[in-house]
Protein backbone atom coordinates (compact mmCIF):
# COMPACT_ATOMS: atom_id res chain seq x y z
CA UNK A 1 0.00 0.00 0.00
CA UNK A 2 1.28 3.38 -1.03
CA UNK A 3 0.39 5.81 2.23
CA UNK A 4 -1.39 9.10 2.90
CA UNK A 5 -4.98 9.18 0.54
CA UNK A 6 -6.86 12.63 0.05
CA UNK A 7 -10.58 12.73 -1.44
CA UNK A 8 -12.23 15.64 -3.38
CA UNK A 9 -15.88 16.60 -3.12
CA UNK A 10 -17.04 15.25 -6.59
CA UNK A 11 -21.10 15.99 -6.91
CA UNK A 12 -22.96 14.08 -9.72
CA UNK A 13 -23.88 15.77 -12.49
CA UNK A 14 -25.61 15.89 -15.71
CA UNK A 15 -22.72 15.50 -17.99
CA UNK A 16 -23.01 17.50 -21.46
CA UNK A 17 -21.20 14.51 -23.68
CA UNK A 18 -22.43 11.96 -25.00
CA UNK A 19 -22.28 8.60 -24.05
CA UNK A 20 -19.33 5.68 -26.28
CA UNK A 21 -18.21 2.61 -25.40
CA UNK A 22 -14.21 2.39 -24.80
CA UNK A 23 -12.57 -1.13 -24.70
CA UNK A 24 -16.03 -3.02 -24.41
CA UNK A 25 -17.12 -0.30 -20.87
CA UNK A 26 -19.20 2.80 -21.56
CA UNK A 27 -18.47 5.77 -20.86
CA UNK A 28 -20.13 9.54 -20.69
CA UNK A 29 -16.83 11.61 -20.52
CA UNK A 30 -15.32 12.36 -23.49
CA UNK A 31 -11.46 11.04 -22.43
CA UNK A 32 -8.30 12.43 -24.70
CA UNK A 33 -4.84 11.32 -24.16
CA UNK A 34 -1.86 13.58 -25.10
CA UNK A 35 1.23 11.68 -25.86
CA UNK A 36 4.25 11.43 -27.50
CA UNK A 37 7.53 9.19 -26.48
CA UNK A 38 9.63 12.17 -26.86
CA UNK A 39 10.14 14.42 -23.80
CA UNK A 40 9.59 18.02 -23.43
CA UNK A 41 7.42 18.93 -26.14
CA UNK A 42 4.72 20.48 -23.43
CA UNK A 43 2.71 17.63 -23.28
CA UNK A 44 1.78 18.85 -20.02
CA UNK A 45 1.64 22.70 -20.24
CA UNK A 46 -0.91 21.40 -23.59
CA UNK A 47 -2.94 19.04 -20.69
CA UNK A 48 -3.10 22.11 -18.30
CA UNK A 49 -4.03 25.02 -20.65
CA UNK A 50 -6.56 22.97 -22.79
CA UNK A 51 -7.88 22.04 -18.92
CA UNK A 52 -8.01 25.49 -18.58
CA UNK A 53 -9.88 26.75 -21.50
CA UNK A 54 -12.45 23.85 -21.12
CA UNK A 55 -12.88 24.81 -17.55
CA UNK A 56 -14.04 28.44 -19.02
CA UNK A 57 -16.15 26.71 -21.13
CA UNK A 58 -18.10 25.33 -17.92
CA UNK A 59 -16.76 22.05 -18.43
CA UNK A 60 -16.24 19.60 -15.42
CA UNK A 61 -12.64 18.36 -16.05
CA UNK A 62 -10.41 15.73 -14.74
CA UNK A 63 -6.65 15.85 -15.46
CA UNK A 64 -4.55 12.62 -14.87
CA UNK A 65 -1.33 12.76 -14.34
CA UNK A 66 0.36 9.56 -15.68
CA UNK A 67 3.98 10.76 -15.75
CA UNK A 68 5.99 9.92 -13.40
CA UNK A 69 7.48 13.15 -12.98
CA UNK A 70 4.58 14.53 -12.01
CA UNK A 71 5.15 18.08 -13.83
CA UNK A 72 1.06 18.36 -14.25
CA UNK A 73 0.19 17.91 -10.65
CA UNK A 74 2.75 20.35 -9.46
CA UNK A 75 0.29 23.23 -11.08
CA UNK A 76 -2.80 21.84 -11.70
CA UNK A 77 -3.34 20.69 -7.97
CA UNK A 78 -5.08 23.40 -5.65
CA UNK A 79 -2.65 22.37 -2.91
CA UNK A 80 0.64 20.76 -2.74
CA UNK A 81 0.84 17.23 -3.31
CA UNK A 82 2.79 15.34 -0.71
CA UNK A 83 5.48 12.80 -1.81
CA UNK A 84 3.68 10.14 0.26
CA UNK A 85 0.05 10.92 -0.49
CA UNK A 86 -2.15 8.56 -2.64
CA UNK A 87 -2.30 9.24 -5.83
CA UNK A 88 -2.49 7.22 -9.65
CA UNK A 89 -0.25 4.96 -8.42
CA UNK A 90 -2.06 3.91 -5.85
CA UNK A 91 -4.96 3.42 -8.40
CA UNK A 92 -3.30 1.47 -10.68
CA UNK A 93 -1.50 -0.71 -8.10
CA UNK A 94 -2.87 -4.42 -7.80
CA UNK A 95 -1.23 -3.77 -3.73
CA UNK A 96 -2.94 -0.45 -2.72
CA UNK A 97 -6.42 -0.60 -1.62
CA UNK A 98 -7.11 2.80 -2.92
CA UNK A 99 -9.77 3.57 -6.06
CA UNK A 100 -9.38 6.31 -8.50
CA UNK A 101 -12.06 8.42 -6.50
CA UNK A 102 -9.94 7.93 -2.90
CA UNK A 103 -7.27 9.76 -5.06
CA UNK A 104 -9.13 12.90 -6.88
CA UNK A 105 -7.84 16.37 -5.87
CA UNK A 106 -9.17 19.41 -6.17
CA UNK A 107 -7.93 21.32 -9.07
CA UNK A 108 -6.72 25.21 -9.44
CA UNK A 109 -9.83 26.51 -10.48
CA UNK A 110 -13.93 25.64 -9.73
CA UNK A 111 -14.30 22.81 -12.11
CA UNK A 112 -10.89 21.48 -12.59
CA UNK A 113 -10.05 17.89 -10.15
CA UNK A 114 -6.62 16.29 -10.58
CA UNK A 115 -5.52 12.74 -10.37
CA UNK A 116 -1.99 13.35 -8.94
CA UNK A 117 1.65 11.52 -9.57
CA UNK A 118 4.18 12.86 -6.87
CA UNK A 119 7.41 11.00 -5.66
CA UNK A 120 8.47 7.63 -7.27
CA UNK A 121 5.68 5.46 -6.61
CA UNK A 122 4.05 5.74 -10.24
CA UNK A 123 7.74 4.51 -11.36
CA UNK A 124 7.32 1.34 -9.10
CA UNK A 125 3.58 0.57 -10.44
CA UNK A 126 5.20 0.94 -14.11
CA UNK A 127 7.68 -1.57 -13.29
CA UNK A 128 5.17 -3.91 -11.25
CA UNK A 129 2.69 -3.48 -14.25
CA UNK A 130 5.56 -4.82 -16.81
CA UNK A 131 5.12 -7.91 -14.86
CA UNK A 132 2.01 -8.01 -14.32
CA UNK A 133 -0.66 -10.32 -15.98
CA UNK A 134 -3.73 -10.55 -17.70
CA UNK A 135 -5.65 -7.83 -18.09
CA UNK A 136 -2.69 -4.99 -17.04
CA UNK A 137 -3.37 -2.37 -19.99
CA UNK A 138 -6.65 -1.58 -19.08
CA UNK A 139 -6.64 -0.82 -15.22
CA UNK A 140 -6.19 2.95 -15.98
CA UNK A 141 -9.21 2.29 -18.08
CA UNK A 142 -11.39 0.26 -15.22
CA UNK A 143 -10.76 2.86 -12.65
CA UNK A 144 -11.76 5.95 -14.75
CA UNK A 145 -15.03 3.74 -15.59
CA UNK A 146 -15.42 4.40 -11.83
CA UNK A 147 -15.71 8.33 -12.14
CA UNK A 148 -16.48 8.96 -15.82
CA UNK A 149 -20.09 10.16 -15.51
CA UNK A 150 -18.72 12.86 -12.92
CA UNK A 151 -16.76 14.52 -15.73
CA UNK A 152 -17.54 16.12 -19.32
CA UNK A 153 -13.88 16.11 -20.43
CA UNK A 154 -10.66 13.66 -18.67
CA UNK A 155 -7.53 14.60 -20.42
CA UNK A 156 -4.50 11.91 -19.37
CA UNK A 157 -1.27 13.34 -19.79
CA UNK A 158 1.07 10.52 -20.79
CA UNK A 159 4.88 9.38 -19.74
CA UNK A 160 7.39 10.29 -22.28
CA UNK A 161 8.10 6.77 -23.09
CA UNK A 162 6.06 4.03 -25.18
CA UNK A 163 6.05 1.71 -21.66
CA UNK A 164 2.43 0.00 -20.22
CA UNK A 165 1.83 3.23 -18.30
CA UNK A 166 1.73 5.00 -22.22
CA UNK A 167 -0.48 2.18 -23.10
CA UNK A 168 -2.54 2.44 -20.38
CA UNK A 169 -3.43 5.57 -21.34
CA UNK A 170 -4.08 5.30 -24.56
CA UNK A 171 -6.56 2.03 -24.09
CA UNK A 172 -8.17 4.30 -21.76
CA UNK A 173 -8.51 6.67 -24.38
CA UNK A 174 -11.06 7.82 -26.82
CA UNK A 175 -8.98 10.03 -28.53
CA UNK A 176 -5.46 10.25 -28.80
CA UNK A 177 -3.87 13.90 -29.73
CA UNK A 178 0.08 14.14 -30.54
CA UNK A 179 1.70 16.59 -29.44
CA UNK A 180 5.37 17.35 -31.18
CA UNK A 181 7.72 19.90 -31.69
CA UNK A 182 8.22 21.37 -35.24
CA UNK A 183 11.80 20.84 -34.86
CA UNK A 184 12.22 17.42 -33.36
CA UNK A 185 9.41 15.56 -36.14
CA UNK A 186 11.21 12.80 -37.42
CA UNK A 187 9.04 10.37 -39.43
CA UNK A 188 10.48 7.00 -37.85
CA UNK A 189 9.91 8.28 -34.58
CA UNK A 190 6.37 9.29 -34.94
CA UNK A 191 6.15 6.25 -37.03
CA UNK A 192 6.41 4.25 -33.87
CA UNK A 193 4.63 6.15 -32.02
CA UNK A 194 1.57 5.06 -34.63
CA UNK A 195 2.56 1.43 -34.40
CA UNK A 196 2.09 1.54 -31.00
CA UNK A 197 -1.12 3.07 -31.67
CA UNK A 198 -2.32 0.76 -33.96
CA UNK A 199 -1.04 -2.16 -31.65
CA UNK A 200 -3.35 -1.09 -28.84
CA UNK A 201 -6.41 -0.12 -31.21
CA UNK A 202 -6.19 -3.91 -32.73
CA UNK A 203 -5.49 -5.88 -28.98
CA UNK A 204 -6.77 -3.20 -27.03
CA UNK A 205 -9.39 -0.33 -27.89
CA UNK A 206 -10.69 -0.47 -31.25
CA UNK A 207 -12.25 2.84 -30.58
CA UNK A 208 -9.13 4.69 -30.58
CA UNK A 209 -8.94 7.43 -32.93
CA UNK A 210 -5.77 9.85 -33.86
CA UNK A 211 -7.84 13.19 -33.06
CA UNK A 212 -4.88 15.28 -34.56
CA UNK A 213 -1.29 16.36 -33.67
CA UNK A 214 -0.62 19.73 -32.14
CA UNK A 215 2.38 21.43 -32.95
CA UNK A 216 3.94 22.72 -29.68
CA UNK A 217 6.87 25.27 -29.28
CA UNK A 218 6.75 26.29 -33.13
CA UNK A 219 10.02 28.74 -33.90
CA UNK A 220 8.00 30.08 -36.78
CA UNK A 221 10.56 32.57 -38.04
CA UNK A 222 13.09 29.85 -38.35
CA UNK A 223 13.54 28.05 -41.73
CA UNK A 224 13.91 24.71 -40.25
CA UNK A 225 10.36 25.50 -38.44
CA UNK A 226 8.50 26.64 -41.23
CA UNK A 227 10.01 23.37 -43.22
CA UNK A 228 9.27 21.12 -40.61
CA UNK A 229 5.90 21.64 -40.71
CA UNK A 230 5.20 21.21 -44.36
CA UNK A 231 7.12 18.02 -44.10
CA UNK A 232 4.41 17.15 -41.03
CA UNK A 233 1.69 18.35 -42.83
CA UNK A 234 2.58 16.44 -45.74
CA UNK A 235 3.58 13.28 -44.19
CA UNK A 236 0.38 12.97 -42.60
CA UNK A 237 -1.47 13.97 -45.62
CA UNK A 238 -0.15 11.45 -47.36
CA UNK A 239 -0.36 8.55 -45.23
CA UNK A 240 -1.37 4.95 -45.61
CA UNK A 241 -1.75 2.70 -43.40
CA UNK A 242 -0.36 -1.00 -43.31
CA UNK A 243 -2.52 -2.19 -45.96
CA UNK A 244 -1.88 0.58 -48.24
CA UNK A 245 -5.20 2.60 -47.78
CA UNK A 246 -5.36 5.71 -47.33
CA UNK A 247 -4.90 6.80 -43.61
CA UNK A 248 -4.69 10.44 -43.43
CA UNK A 249 -4.07 11.95 -39.79
CA UNK A 250 -4.90 16.02 -39.02
CA UNK A 251 -2.30 18.20 -38.08
CA UNK A 252 -4.31 21.04 -35.89
CA UNK A 253 -4.13 24.03 -37.92
CA UNK A 254 -2.66 26.69 -36.14
CA UNK A 255 0.87 25.72 -34.24
CA UNK A 256 1.39 26.77 -30.71
CA UNK A 257 4.72 29.43 -30.74
CA UNK A 258 7.08 29.00 -28.44
CA UNK A 259 6.70 31.94 -26.06
CA UNK A 260 7.53 32.85 -22.62
CA UNK A 261 4.46 33.79 -21.59
CA UNK A 262 3.57 30.25 -22.02
CA UNK A 263 5.80 28.80 -19.96
CA UNK A 264 5.53 31.45 -17.81
CA UNK A 265 1.89 31.23 -16.60
CA UNK A 266 1.98 27.63 -16.70
CA UNK A 267 4.67 27.80 -14.14
CA UNK A 268 2.49 29.69 -12.21
CA UNK A 269 -0.20 27.69 -12.23
CA UNK A 270 -2.20 30.51 -14.06
CA UNK A 271 -4.94 30.11 -17.26
CA UNK A 272 -2.82 32.23 -19.96
CA UNK A 273 -6.51 34.43 -20.04
CA UNK A 274 -5.18 35.56 -16.43
CA UNK A 275 -1.90 36.11 -17.05
CA UNK A 276 -2.81 39.90 -18.10
CA UNK A 277 -0.98 40.21 -21.17
CA UNK A 278 -2.55 40.78 -24.74
CA UNK A 279 -0.31 38.09 -26.18
CA UNK A 280 -1.08 35.79 -23.34
CA UNK A 281 -4.86 36.55 -24.22
CA UNK A 282 -4.20 35.91 -28.00
CA UNK A 283 -2.32 32.67 -27.43
CA UNK A 284 -4.97 31.25 -24.91
CA UNK A 285 -7.01 31.27 -28.45
CA UNK A 286 -5.11 29.18 -29.99
CA UNK A 287 -5.55 26.39 -27.38
CA UNK A 288 -9.69 27.35 -27.70
CA UNK A 289 -9.17 26.31 -31.09
CA UNK A 290 -7.12 23.21 -30.56
CA UNK A 291 -9.54 22.36 -27.83
CA UNK A 292 -12.60 22.93 -30.38
CA UNK A 293 -11.10 20.78 -32.63
CA UNK A 294 -10.38 17.88 -30.17
CA UNK A 295 -14.02 18.16 -28.81
CA UNK A 296 -15.48 17.94 -32.24
CA UNK A 297 -13.65 14.47 -32.92
CA UNK A 298 -16.18 12.91 -31.00
CA UNK A 299 -19.07 14.18 -33.45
Amino acid sequence: MYPGVRRAANARRTPISTVRAIGGITVTAQIIALCNQKGGVGKSTTTFQLGRRAVLRGRKVLLVDNDPQGNLTSVAAADVVDEDQAGLADALSARAPETIRDVIVPGVWPGLDVVPTSGTTLGYVRDELVIAGAGREGRLRDALTAVADDYDLILIDCAPSLDQLTINGLTAAEHVAIVTHSKLFSTNGLAELLKTIDNVRQYYNPALDVAGIIINQHEEKTVSGQTWVTELRTAMATRTDATGNPAPITVLAQPIPKRVSISDATEAARGLDEWGTAEARDLGSLYDDHLTALEGARS
